[in-house]
């Protein structure tokens, strides 16, 4: 195999120098992930697959293996393990509520994945609408926010109206979501940051037009969570889903919903089952062990503030972990762009500009005038540097921009472990690919 990167003795020193010039305790965060020292016929892995799904630190690990030793029975019972799993269950939620801004625990409903709560709360939401009323999906998001929503508006004979994104901005742009809203609008599905252009929306003005208008808000924040301290109530949306794969927990989804919405909400479920909040959205055992894992990912992240100065409550060590990590993120993203945009042929699809690289998370898609990114992702595999490559479910996206569905774009996506020698050999890399 091709040497793809720096020995590890120049990456550690890189990442000193960088962790000291940024304040950023990348040795430390590294340190947790056991995934990360991990080689392959002597090539260390380059893990920029991070936008389909993080590695996870070794005490998520740890609290799944803990939770089926431990606590490795069916909710309801009188005797120590089933009791032992409903704590578990509940101190996963007290950590969801963290780190949201939930006012509640009961406002957290925990899934299979994202996708599938999005097809069941759109189904329990439409059952009280009718024939002409209408709903708004974008462009921008990943299909698990639109495919739902078409659904329903296919069953129920919604009209469905389309936002595009500003190819200028690379954003949704609030007067142009204005522009479709009617007094028919039940509710707008958008998202916080997309899984392809990297793109952060300004979701609370977004909100704030789709609320006037008396329509309730769906936000994907699943691109997001991993990147940012995400804050419901200032948001002022109903409905914020997430994954917790993708913030270095396990294979999980989340949905915040305000309670007294929620309340109202009656989904498909069994009859024995229980009406009560949260569980009546929830089919089936919980998955315990992942349960558990959930609340450890959580804390982890809270661990990235205690990492930086911040002891406190972890609502706050949350939010001293993700400026941090944004910080740290948002250099690595310039300078990836920075590298690619030296390449001949390449073309960055979303904002380049490094004055508003706050306007992104480090999520990087690119094409290139000759050579197709399958190709591309291949040849970075070779080199154990993992990347994706096709639209990665982003379908209206590449429809917008008039890029083929069937090959996509590369995409390269950095995390809070990520260094920058490991920005650099992915470029160079992709400059020997092309070739």
């Amino acid at each position: 195999m091709r040497a793809s990167s720096l020995s590890v003795c120049q990456a550690a020193a890189r990442t000193r120098a960088n962790s000291s010039r940024m304040s950023y305790a990348a040795d430390a965060v590294r340190s947790a992930f056991p995934s990360l020292a991990v080689a392959d016929d002597g090539a260390p892995r380059i893990y920029l697959d991070n936008p389909a799904g993080t590695q996870v630190p070794q005490r998520v690990a740890d609290a799944a293996a803990r939770a089926l030793i431990e606590s490795n029975a069916n909710l309801g019972g009188f005797f120590r393990t089933s009791i032992a799993a409903e704590t578990v269950i509940e101190r996963a939620r007290v950590a969801m509520g963290d780190l949201l801004g939930a006012a509640s625990p009961r406002e957290i409903v925990v899934g299979p994945s994202m996708t599938a709560l999005t097809f069941r709360i759109a189904r329990a939401l439409a059952r009280t609408w009718q024939p002409g009323d209408e709903i708004v999906v974008t462009r921008m998001d990943h299909d698990g926010n639109v495919a739902p929503w078409l659904t329903v508006a296919q069953e129920r004979g919604l009209v469905v109206r389309v936002l595009p994104f500003d190819t200028s901005s690379w954003q949704l742009e609030p007067d142009a979501l204005a522009a479709l809203l009617t007094d028919r609008t039940r509710l707008v599905a958008l998202n916080y940051a997309s899984n392809l252009t990297g793109s952060i929306n300004d979701v609370a003005a977004l909100v704030a037009r789709a609320k006037a208008a008396g329509a309730l808000t769906y936000v994907d924040a699943v691109q997001f969570t991993p990147h940012g301290f995400v804050d419901v109530e200032k948001l002022g949306c109903d409905f914020l889903a997430c994954s917790s794969y993708k913030f270095f927990g396990p294979h999980l989804g989340i949905v915040w919903g305000r309670e007294a919405l929620l309340d109202t909400l009656h989904p498909d479920k069994v009859r024995p089952s229980t009406e009560e909040l949260p569980w009546r959205f929830e089919l089936g055992t919980p998955q315990i062990e992942l349960f558990a894992a959930l609340e450890a990912s959580v804390d982890h992240l809270a661990w990235i503030g205690e990492l930086h100065g911040e002891h406190g409550a972890r609502r706050e060590r949350l939010r001293r972990g993700f400026a941090a990590s944004v910080a740290h993120e948002a250099e690595l993203a310039q300078r990836l762009i920075d590298g690619l945009r030296e390449i001949d042929g390449v073309r960055i699809v979303g904002i380049a500009d490094p004055n508003r690289v706050a306007q992104r998370v480090p999520t990087v898609s690119f094409v290139h005038e000759r050579v197709a990114p399958d190709p591309i992702a291949q040849a970075l595999a070779r080199e154990n540097i993992f990347v994706w490559s096709g639209h990665n479910y982003a379908l209206e996206i590449v429809r917008q921009l008039g890029i083929d569905e069937a090959t996509g774009v590369v995409r390269i996506g950095a995390a809070h472990y990520t260094i920058p020698a490991e920005i650099d050999a992915t470029v160079a890399a992709v400059r020997r690919a092309l070739a």
